[in-house]
């Protein structure tokens, strides 16, 4: 089995440089001019910073790539594909002993720019589909299904398109890539809960039922920020990086309104209603700690931080696996109760292109999926439309 270590080093304290000594003593400092709070310029640096890194690691000659990825896609997508990309090279040096490249930095142009539709193919069919990543603690067996593949595929067909358009290639080999066949979205096997089910877990952290005691210990000092959490997840969809963003500065309640990030940076002001606004006053007024580390975080710990998303994603899982009567493990994750959200505001019957707009989806396509679940659906369309009815009605007049 193949095996690859982990490059470049994955300490978030160390710098560019390798110096992570002086990177743990020396304190970032934000100088903000910019509408947008500081933790959301803090995040995006740490991604910014995360991209250079891996930037600096591979062959000088992918700079004008480097410059295209970070005007034409997300920040997100850009620290994905160059993931990508240094995963690729390294499979290149360790495992093909390419060019007689030591490290993928040393990898050269010409040698990179004879690879064919041929070896990506080996690469995604043979090599990507399980790998052993080596750490220095523990061997990771990697197993990556077709979804995990045709991301892969996707960010050398960017790449490889790029080196096509601006003639450092001869042939656009992208032609050649093998298909990846992804299996087609189906509503009955999207996972979320049911109306029923949200008021059981609404009700769980609200009297503490199904809860461990030890976990009890927990919920007396936290009940009211996981209540506030799980209605903002269920009423607005919202993703987990952005509930985890959320500062006490994002509401506006003389307009009612709160401020969210979305991907690719796009800011939005989502309405307030009565639900959010007494959660989210209950949370403030009772529980929220005064003393806090940092900027406004509105959801912390118990030791004052902003919570992190594992955090989150823990909460979620315990709450809707005490709504389900089901394990731990088997717990949803937020991106459930985005699901949740969008099925059933189509299933108490507002639009879905309203639905699309509230959950942000790019493609009305992904927001029809949920309307599958809109109990009864046919039944409430004929029931509605009694064709004789209205022909009666007109041959008595």
């Amino acid at each position: 089995m193949a095996r690859q270590k982990l490059t470049p080093p994955s300490n978030p304290h160390e710098n560019a440089t390798g110096n992570s000594d002086n990177a743990r003593t020396k304190r970032t400092v934000i100088h903000n001019k910019s509408d947008k709070p500081d933790n959301i310029v803090l995040k995006q640096n740490e991604m910014t910073q995360k991209c250079m890194l891996i930037e600096s690691t591979l062959p000088s000659f992918m700079k004008d790539y480097f410059l295209y990825l970070k005007n034409a896609v997300a920040l997100s997508t850009r620290l994905a594909y160059l993931s990508d990309i240094l995963f690729f090279c390294n499979y290149l040096v360790n495992e093909l002993n390419f060019s007689s490249a030591q490290i993928p930095a040393d990898i050269k142009k010409d040698d990179f720019m004879k690879l064919t539709a041929k070896d990506i193919n080996l690469y995604l069919g043979d090599y990507c589909t399980r790998y052993i990543v080596e750490t220095e603690h523990a061997d990771y067996i990697m197993e990556n299904h077709n979804r995990s593949l045709a991301r892969k595929r996707s960010s050398l067909s960017v790449m490889f398109k790029f080196f096509y358009r601006d003639q450092l290639m001869e042939k656009n080999i992208v032609e050649g890539f093998n298909p990846i066949k992804l299996p087609k979205p189906q509503p009955d096997a999207i996972k979320r809960l049911e109306i029923e089910e949200v008021d059981a877990m609404i009700k769980a952290v609200d009297n503490g039922d199904g809860l461990t005691e030890k976990e009890r210990q927990y919920w007396e000092k936290t009940k009211r920020r996981d209540k506030a959490m799980l209605v903002l997840l269920v009423t607005y969809g919202l993703r987990v990086s952005e509930i985890q963003q959320l500062n006490l500065s994002s509401f506006n309640y003389t307009r009612g309104e709160f401020k969210i990030y979305r991907k690719r940076g796009k800011e939005v002001d989502m309405p307030l209603n009565r639900s959010a606004i007494e959660v989210i006053n209950e949370y403030i007024t009772l529980e929220r700690p005064e003393t806090i580390e940092q900027d406004d975080p509105l959801f912390v710990s118990l030791q004052g931080t902003r919570m992190t998303v594992r955090a989150i994603r823990d909460l979620v899982k315990k709450y809707t696996s005490i709504a389900m009567k089901t394990s731990r493990d088997k717990g949803y994750s937020p991106h459930k109760l985005r699901a949740t959200a969008a099925s059933s505001l189509i299933q108490y019957g507002f639009s879905i292109y309203d639905v699309q707009n509230l959950l942000d989806h790019e493609n009305v396509t992904t927001t029809q999926l949920y309307s599958a679940h809109k109990k009864n659906a046919k039944r409430d369309v004929i029931n509605q439309y009694e064709i004789l009815d209205q022909y009666n009605k007109i041959k008595k007049e």
